[in-house]
């Protein structure tokens, strides 16, 4: 409980890109742009998987989803980034900047798993072609895209319980452009061994073990793929999985950049510049990767074009 000198925290003030004010008309222009970027991109690959036939497939309706969770992955945080840079600071209700951290989480959750699934997809494309249609069919693709979002959900809800068991007193302030884990936990006056301990279970679960569980999968896919004798054959089993490959290395790149690196080599301001990359950047090169490196998405998009 907070003391008898001490306030109950009600409200968090986010201090947003401080020293910045001679360039947020720049900030704000090229953020704006992006978040365009963000939704048009993602809205082309969701209404290209749902309108067209021949790409309702496992492979592109994960990719469906990573779409839609981009895009309320950054709709969560940059419209409020926006009002921030233009004011130089913004302010959350505390239920609200819990409510940010828990759809943030959610979202973060859902994408890693989609990904899991989407190399899992590949594993059995490439090293199991026969059993493929069997065992990845469409019927268990869109079980396992319920399951996915509901296992996220469960996985956050856990750890958001964890948080509202905080007390928050006295210090209402965060040097952060939105309500991340770490700024906020570090608020609370009470005990985090509880919270730390739930963490390090949600960060096993949702990030460790996906990981692990591609580069098992990855390494089979390269073993088979080198077991085919034509190079032409490898070439073309190689592409199949290529624009996932280049997923995994930026999602996955973007997560250790921003959470894996020490704090002795990355200040606070580092931290926050750093977040921009999977909130803003990951979220705009998907498209691009699928939309560059996939024919049938290329080739769909062409013939929307021509029409």
């Amino acid at each position: 409980m907070c003391e008898a000198n001490q306030t109950q925290v009600t409200q968090i003030f986010l201090l947003g890109f401080q020293g910045l004010y001679k360039f947020k008309l720049v900030f704000f222009v090229g953020f704006l742009l992006s978040y365009i970027l963000v939704l048009s991109g993602n809205f082309l690959i969701i209404t290209l998987v749902t309108t067209t036939d021949h790409l309702k497939i496992p492979m592109f309706i994960f990719l469906k989803h990573l779409a839609l969770t981009d895009i309320l992955l950054t709709t969560t945080v940059v419209p409020l980034m926006l009002h921030i840079i233009l004011v130089d600071e913004g302010t959350l209700p505390f239920i609200g900047c819990i409510a940010q951290l828990y759809y943030l989480g959610i979202f973060g959750c859902v994408q890693t798993l989609l990904i899991t699934a989407m190399s899992y997809d590949r594993y059995l494309a490439i090293c199991n072609p026969l059993r493929y249609a069997s065992i990845m069919n469409l019927h268990v693709c869109l079980r396992l895209v319920v399951g996915l979002w509901f296992s996220g959900t469960l996985v956050m809800s856990s750890e958001i319980i964890v948080v509202c068991q905080l007390y928050f007193c006295g210090l209402n302030y965060i040097d952060h452009f939105f309500c991340d884990y770490g700024p906020i936990v570090e608020l609370s006056t009470s005990d985090k061994f509880y919270f730390v301990i739930q963490d390090i279970i949600s960060s096993i679960v949702m990030i460790a073990s996906p990981f692990a569980f591609m580069v098992i999968t990855y390494a089979c896919i390269s073993l088979s793929i080198m077991r085919i004798s034509s190079a032409n054959g490898r070439r073309k089993a190689f592409s199949t999985c290529s624009s996932h490959l280049t997923t995994v290395c930026t999602y996955y790149g973007t997560l250790i950049i921003v959470y894996v690196i020490p704090t002795d080599y990355s200040s606070v301001n580092i931290n926050k510049y750093m977040s921009l990359l999977y909130l803003v950047v990951t979220p705009i090169m998907n498209p691009i990767i699928y939309s560059l490196r996939n024919r049938e998405i290329k080739r769909t998009l062409l013939h929307l074009l021509r029409r």
